[in-house]
C-alpha cells in the first residue's frame, strides 16, 4: 500500500480494501454517483459525500507529492540537496510546510540581504552568527570595508551583515512554523472603522477577537468590510512572544558584541520580514477555513433546495413581480409547457388593479389554473396581496406560494433561455422559470449557475473554483439520486447525469427529435459520442416509462438485469407483476431467504441485491415525493399582523452558521438563532435543519422599523 493510500485510510478511518478499490475506480474514470450507487461491494457502501471528500483529499495529496518532486529537483539542481533536507521534504504534510522548506532556495528579487552579499559581507555575517569570538563586531568588520563596493565604514559592514542574518532567520522553516503557531494561538484579529459613516459593518468598527476563536462567518464579514473600504484589519500580537522565541533559538553565546548584534538582527527579522508575511498567511488560513465551511453550508442548503418535492399535476400561473415594468405573467401546464403569457400592472397606487385581476381571472379560467407561483423579489408583497384577494373572488380552489426568484434573471438572460424561448423577452422567461420552480425545482434550477441560486453567505468572497466544483458536485448528486426521465429531460438536466457532458446531453435531445422517444436504454449507444463507458456510467440513472423493458423504469443497472429477472423468478413473481405493481410484499418474501446465499447464486453482492429489490419496488417513483410537501397559501399576512407568542408554521429558506431564516408568509423571513433551534446542544444549525423543511415556530419579537422577526423553534414545541 502506497503512502497516499495509507494516509487516506487513517484519515477516513477506512479499511484497506475500501481505499484500494475506490482509488482504482476513480482512476479508471468512474463518476462519484456511479461508484456510490453501483459499486457498493467494492467500496464497502461508502456514501457519495464520503467518496467526494475522499476524491478531493486524494487530489490534494497527489498535488503535494508532485510539489515534493519538483522542490527536490530544483534544490538538487542548485547542488544544495542534503539527506536532512530530503527527509524534511519527504515528511512535509502541507503545501505551506513545503513552501517554508523551499523559501531559502527560491530565486529572490533583490533584497537588502542579496545586496549585502554582493558587497562581500556574507563571511562577516557567518562569523557574527556563529558567536564564537569575543571581539567587537566593528573590529571584525574592518577587513570588509571596501569603498568601491559601497562599504564605507565598519558600521556599514555590520549593518549589511545584519541584513543577511535577518534573512537567514526569516528563511528558517522551523522558525516560521513555530511563529505561525504562536501567532494563531496568541494573536487577535482587530478591526477599526476606515470611514466615518454608518454601514452594515458597524458592529466591527471597534472589534477584537482571538484569531483561533474567530467564527467563520465573522471572518468572511470582516473580509468583505475591508474589501468595501469600511474596515481596517490587523493581526495584533505581543511581538515579545515571537522575538523571545527566535532569540532563544539563535543566541548561542552568553554575552558579547556578536550576541548583541544577532539579537538586533533577530528583532529586525521578525518585524520587517516575518511578521508581515505571517499576518498575511494567518489571514489567508482563516479565510480558507471560513470559505471551506461556507461552501459546506452552501452545499447542504443547495441540496435541500434542489430536492424539495415537486408539485405535480398542476397548471401553474407564474408571476414575476415588478413596479414600473408591471408584473410578468406566464401560464404553464402540468408538463411545463408554456400556454400563455401577459403583463399586468397591479403594484403601484396608480395601477388599475381591477383590470389586472380581470386579466388574471381570465387566464385562470381559460387554462384551469389551480396554483399561483409568485417570485419573492421587488414588488412581491403587493403582488401577493393581489393574489390573495383574487383567490377569494373566484369560484374555484386555487392556492399560491411565494418562491425564491434567485437566479431567475440570470437564467432569463442566458443563452440557454434564449434557445428555449426565442419568442419571449427576458422578463417573460423569468415568469416561466418562477412557475416551473414549483412544478419541479430540480429540473428548473439546474439551468442556473448554482452560485446564483442564493442559499449561502458571502459566495462571491470564496474561492470561486472550489465553490463551483463543490456546488456542481451537489447538483450532480441530487440529479442522480432522483433519476431522470430520458424522454422529457432538458439538456441542462441531462448534462448533470453521471457520465454525460453538455455535448452528449444535446445529442440525446437531438436523437429524440429525430427518432422519437427512447423505448429502451440500449438505444443510448446510438447517440453520437455516447460510448460504452459513458453508457455504463449513465444508464442506471436514466428512466424510460412505458418502454420495452420494465427494468428501464427503475434504478436497476442494465448490468444487473439478468440478476433482477432471476430474483423475481426465485421470489415467485413475473414481469407482469412488476408492471402491475403487484410486488408490494417483495421484501417480506426476501426476508425468509438467506440473502447472502441468494446474492451468491445470482452472482452479485448483498448491497446490490438490496438495491435491486428497492429499485423494483420503487419503479417509476420519485424519491422526493416521500418528503413533506411545500406549504401552499390562500391568504396573506403582514408583519403588522404578527405578535410575540404566536405559533406558526414556516419553511426553512436558508441555513447559516448562526441560525436559519424561515419564511412564515409575511414577505420578510424570520431568523431562528442557533440558541433557539433545539433543546439539546448542536454544533451547527445544519445538524437538525435543511432548506425546505416545514417547521413550527414561535414569534419572539417583531421589529417593524428594522424589518426583523425573531423566531424560536424550541419554544414552539
Amino acid at each position: 500500500m502506497d503512502k497516499i493510500s495509507q494516509i487516506l485510510m487513517e484519515e477516513f478511518n477506512l479499511k484497506e480494501f475500501q481505499i484500494t478499490n475506490t482509488l482504482k475506480l476513480i482512476d479508471e474514470g468512474n463518476t462519484i454517483p456511479f461508484i456510490a450507487r453501483y459499486r457498493k461491494e467494492a467500496t464497502g457502501e461508502l456514501s457519495d459525500e464520503v467518496l467526494r471528500n475522499l476524491s478531493q483529499r486524494l487530489e490534494y495529496l497527489r498535488n503535494i507529492e508532485a510539489k515534493k518532486e519538483e522542490i527536490t529537483r530544483l534544490i538538487d539542481e542548485q547542488g544544495k540537496l542534503t539527506e536532512e533536507l530530503s527527509n524534511a521534504i519527504e515528511n512535509a504534510k502541507t503545501i505551506t510546510e513545503l513552501d517554508d522548506i523551499y523559501r531559502p532556495y527560491r530565486p529572490k528579487r533583490r533584497t537588502r540581504a542579496t545586496i549585502a552579499k554582493e558587497k562581500g559581507l556574507e563571511g562577516l555575517a557567518d562569523i557574527i552568527l556563529a558567536q564564537n569570538t569575543s571581539e567587537d563586531v566593528l573590529v571584525l568588520a574592518e577587513p570588509y570595508i571596501d569603498a568601491e563596493k559601497g562599504v564605507e565604514t565598519a558600521e556599514d559592514a555590520v549593518n549589511g551583515a545584519m541584513d543577511i542574518i535577518a534573512e537567514i532567520i526569516s528563511d528558517n522553516a522551523d522558525f516560521r512554523k513555530k511563529i505561525r503557531e504562536l501567532s494563531l494561538s496568541h494573536g487577535s484579529i482587530t478591526t477599526k472603522a476606515a470611514k466615518d459613516e454608518d454601514s452594515v459593518y458597524s458592529m466591527y468598527y471597534e472589534f477584537s477577537e482571538p484569531a483561533a476563536k474567530l467564527a467563520n462567518h465573522r471572518v468572511l464579514a470582516i473580509n468583505r468590510g475591508e474589501k468595501d473600504g469600511f474596515l481596517s484589519v490587523k493581526l495584533e500580537l505581543d511581538e515579545q512572544i515571537c522575538t523571545d522565541y527566535i532569540k532563544g533559538e539563535v543566541l548561542t553565546a552568553k554575552s558579547g558584541s556578536c550576541r548583541d548584534t544577532v539579537a538586533l538582527a533577530a528583532e529586525d527579522s521578525y518585524k520587517r520580514l516575518i511578521a508581515p508575511s505571517i499576518e498575511t498567511e494567518i489571514r489567508n488560513l482563516l479565510t480558507e477555513r471560513a470559505g471551506d465551511a461556507a461552501i459546506k453550508v452552501f452545499s447542504k442548503n443547495l441540496s435541500g433546495l434542489l430536492l424539495q418535492p415537486p408539485i405535480k399535476g398542476r397548471t401553474v400561473l407564474g408571476l414575476d413581480p415588478g413596479y414600473r415594468t408591471g408584473c410578468k405573467v406566464a401560464v404553464v401546464d402540468d408538463t411545463g409547457k408554456v400556454l400563455d403569457t401577459n403583463v399586468v400592472y397591479c403594484t403601484l397606487p396608480n395601477h388599475d388593479k381591477e383590470k389586472a385581476k380581470k386579466i388574471l381571472k381570465s387566464l385562470i379560467e381559460k387554462h384551469n389554473v389551480n396554483l399561483i407561483s409568485i417570485g419573492n423579489g421587488t414588488a412581491s408583497k403587493e403582488t401577493e396581496i393581489l393574489a390573495a384577494e383574487l383567490i377569494k373572488e373566484i369560484d374555484r380552489e386555487v392556492y399560491y406560494m411565494v418562491v425564491s426568484e434567485a437566479g431567475a434573471s440570470v437564467y432569463s438572460a442566458s443563452k440557454l433561455a434564449t434557445e428555449e424561448f426565442p419568442e419571449f423577452d427576458v422578463s417573460l422567461r423569468s415568469a416561466v422559470s418562477i412557475a416551473r420552480r414549483l412544478q419541479d425545482p430540480l429540473a428548473e434550477l439546474v439551468k442556473i449557475d448554482p452560485k446564483a441560486i442564493g442559499v449561502g453567505q458571502y459566495q462571491h468572497d470564496m474561492n470561486q473554483k472550489l465553490l463551483g466544483e463543490a456546488l456542481g458536485g451537489v447538483v450532480e448528486d441530487c440529479v442522480n439520486s432522483v433519476g431522470v426521465d430520458l424522454n422529457t429531460a432538458s439538456p441542462s438536466l441531462l448534462s448533470y447525469v453521471s457520465g454525460i457532458n453538455s455535448t452528449v446531453a444535446k445529442n440525446i435531445t437531438l436523437y429524440r427529435e429525430e427518432n422519437g422517444k427512447f423505448t429502451n436504454r440500449n438505444q443510448l449507444l446510438k447517440v453520437a459520442k455516447l460510448g460504452k463507458k459513458a453508457f455504463e456510467q449513465c444508464a442506471g440513472f436514466l428512466r424510460i416509462a412505458g418502454g420495452d423493458n420494465v427494468f428501464d423504469n427503475t434504478s436497476v443497472h442494465p448490468e444487473s438485469y439478468e440478476a433482477a429477472a432471476k430474483l423475481l423468478e426465485k421470489l415467485g413473481y413475473t414481469i407482469e407483476d412488476v408492471l402491475e405493481n403487484k410486488i408490494s410484499d417483495l421484501k417480506n418474501r426476501l426476508k425468509k431467504l438467506d440473502t447472502a446465499r441468494l446474492a451468491d447464486e445470482l452472482g452479485i453482492g448483498v448491497p446490490t441485491l438490496r438495491d435491486i429489490a428497492d429499485g423494483l419496488l420503487k419503479k417509476g417513483r420519485d424519491p422526493r415525493e416521500e418528503l413533506p410537501q411545500p406549504m401552499l397559501m390562500s391568504d396573506v399576512m403582514s408583519m403588522e399582523d404578527l405578535k410575540p407568542g404566536m405559533v406558526m408554521k414556516g419553511t426553512v429558506r436558508n441555513v447559516i452558521d448562526f441560525g436559519a431564516f424561515v419564511d412564515i408568509g409575511v414577505h420578510q423571513d424570520g431568523l431562528v438563532h442557533i440558541s433557539h433551534i433545539s433543546n439539546r446542544y448542536i454544533k451547527h444549525p445544519l445538524d437538525v435543519l435543511s432548506v425546505g423543511d416545514i417547521v413550527k415556530v414561535k414569534i419572539l419579537d417583531v421589529d417593524l422599523k428594522k424589518k426583523r422577526i425573531a423566531l424560536s423553534i424550541k419554544e414552539a414545541q
